[in-house]
């Protein structure tokens, strides 16, 4: 590893514009950041993944490496790991193979403490909220309609609904709760899309904690809470500095959850990666119908930013999957699998080129691709008239990625400012942004909204939530509601059985299926695997 005040340098940045946290992380102070915005954006995405993942994380970190060995001044902006997932199953969130980040165990667990910072905001807001109903809720609080739980950083299937509040007269009031991880609390949505400190108190200010008996909100505001959460965050909002394996810049802030928030790194660290770089990867999660489309409809708004190119990630594992093929055999070669499942990633470059954008596929190579295979696919690209290109970055770092590296530096040289198409105008309707969303890039025929959500919607609507973005929450397997449905399915509607409402984050939350907002531990989770050396350093897998 480099020493932190080398790699700030390469963004021009001085020991005395950063704050740093040993030798190898740092923070990057809010006045350092700049506001020119020179550089070019290029947001990672992928088609609809299979269970195993198609890497975008590591193809992100690999053609940072590339670009940088060819000679150009890229970074790379990607979210916090949770905690959680890394003892659980998913495992960490720092890249894979010779393209990851480092130093990847406190990247994946504790880091810079921005994840304990929110959890403690969070339980200190819900700890005040039953504080003021134990001495006399003056607010008229409906304990019935408590909209804000707990959250910790940790996996726990046993907390995802509690009972609090036993204990006698000075136990609290008793009633159900639950506790949520900390990537899927509003505050963590909030950080990744505040533009500054003050900009962080008003939308702290504006979460809606519970209402009363009447329907009327109650807010941090109206409990006096926004200056302290503030006070808790203010580090917390400066965007981390690390760096590849390779030594590339990585700016890593904020985890927002794909599901119910939008998923991608903060607003923050994207400026100051393209106001001192030529070039900033920005990933967001999930494949492009979700993790696109949420930073396209709401994170480039609020940035004000748009991208110069979309890499869309692809493996033939993930065509064989969409083509039909059993989880349990994607590895095994099937070429009428890949061209059956070459709908899908086709499909999602036929959406983003309706936002307006260039598309460029780069296939994340593996040692199970047949040459067969990969011909066909390459060919079928070159027939539909879309760039594309392989890398072998997970093997290789850096150098396995060059081919990628000449051709998207090649195509974001020859292309202009880019203008984001929305999926909808900002004054329309609620109910009619879910729909066009639906219909337009999920290719539904219409969307069916349960009674309770229609009702929650026309609520939002009348108390002047109506130009809020909307943050689906759907699953990522498919273009539909439906795990099962593969591929591009045809014929199918998307149903809205709830409505949920972020309003410091900015945006209402249309929720089609079950939403898991508390991971558990699976049967034999990574935390057997995970032990010191006898060095005393930290093995992760």
């Amino acid at each position: 590893m480099l020493p932190i005040n080398d790699v700030a340098a390469k963004l021009g940045l001085s020991p005395a514009e950063i704050v740093s946290y040993g030798t190898d992380k740092a923070k990057i102070k809010l006045e350092s950041i700049g506001n020119e915005r020179k550089g070019k954006l290029v947001l990672v995405t992928a088609m609809s993944p299979s269970p195993a993942g198609e890497g975008k994380t590591t193809t992100s970190i690999g053609l940072a490496d590339a670009l940088n060995r060819i000679g150009r001044n890229a970074c790379v902006a990607l979210r916090e790991p949770s905690m959680g997932p890394v003892f659980g199953m998913k495992g960490g969130g720092a890249g894979g193979g010779k393209a990851q980040l480092t130093p990847a165990d406190e990247i994946n667990l504790h880091f810079t403490g921005d994840f304990h910072a929110v959890s403690a905001a969070h339980n200190l807001l819900a700890a005040t909220l039953d504080n003021h109903i134990h001495f006399g809720n003056e607010l008229g609080v409906d304990v019935r309609q408590i909209l804000w739980e707990r959250v910790m950083d940790c996996n726990d299937r046993s907390l995802r609904q509690i009972v609090v509040g036993l204990g006698g007269s000075l136990g609290g009031v008793p009633r159900e709760s639950r506790f949520d991880i900390t990537a899927a609390s509003e505050i963590t949505a909030i950080m990744a899309l505040a533009t500054s400190l003050d900009d962080l108190r008003e939308r702290l200010s504006r979460l809606v904690l519970a209402r009363t008996q009447s329907g009327e909100e109650v807010t941090t505001r109206d409990v006096k809470a926004e200056g302290s959460l503030a006070v808790l965050l203010k580090q917390a909002l400066l965007p981390n500095l690390v760096q590849t394996g390779e030594g590339s810049p990585a700016i890593i802030h904020s985890g927002p959850f794909a599901n119910i928030a939008h998923g991608t790194s903060s607003v923050l660290g994207t400026w100051a990666g393209l106001n001192r770089s030529e070039i900033v990867i920005q990933e967001a999660g999930f494949g492009a119908d979700l993790g696109a489309e949420k930073f396209l409809n709401i994170f480039c708004p609020v940035a004000e930013v748009a991208p110069s190119l979309v890499v869309l990630v692809c493996t033939v594992r993930a065509m064989r999957y969409h083509g039909g093929v059993d989880k349990a055999d994607i590895a095994q070669p099937n070429l009428q699998a890949v061209e059956k499942g070459l709908a899908n990633p086709l499909s999602h470059i036929e959406n983003l080129r309706a936002f307006g954008l260039p598309v460029v596929v780069v296939l994340n190579q593996r040692h199970d691709d047949s040459k067969e295979e990969l011909d066909f696919i390459f060919k079928r690209f070159e027939s539909e008239g879309v760039a594309a290109v392989g890398h072998t970055c997970f093997a290789d770092g850096g150098a396995g990625g060059e081919d990628m590296a000449h051709k998207i530096a090649g195509m974001l040289d020859t292309s202009n400012g880019q203008v984001v198409k929305t999926s909808y105008r900002i004054d329309d309707p609620l109910k009619a942004k879910i729909e066009k969303i639906c219909t337009q890039v999920y290719g539904a025929d219409g969307v069916n909204f349960e009674s309770k959500a229609l009702k929650t919607l026309n609520m939002l609507q009348d108390k002047g939530y109506g130009k809020s973005r909307i943050c689906m929450a759907k699953t990522q397997y498919s273009f539909s509601d439906n795990a099962a449905l593969v591929g591009r399915p045809k014929d199918f509607h998307i149903n809205i059985r709830e409505v949920r409402l972020a309003a410091g984050a900015g945006f209402v939350i249309p929720i089609s299926g079950e939403v898991m907002t508390m991971p558990g531990l699976a049967r034999t989770p990574n935390l057997e695997k995970i032990d010191l050396n006898e060095k005393g350093e930290p093995v992760l897998f």
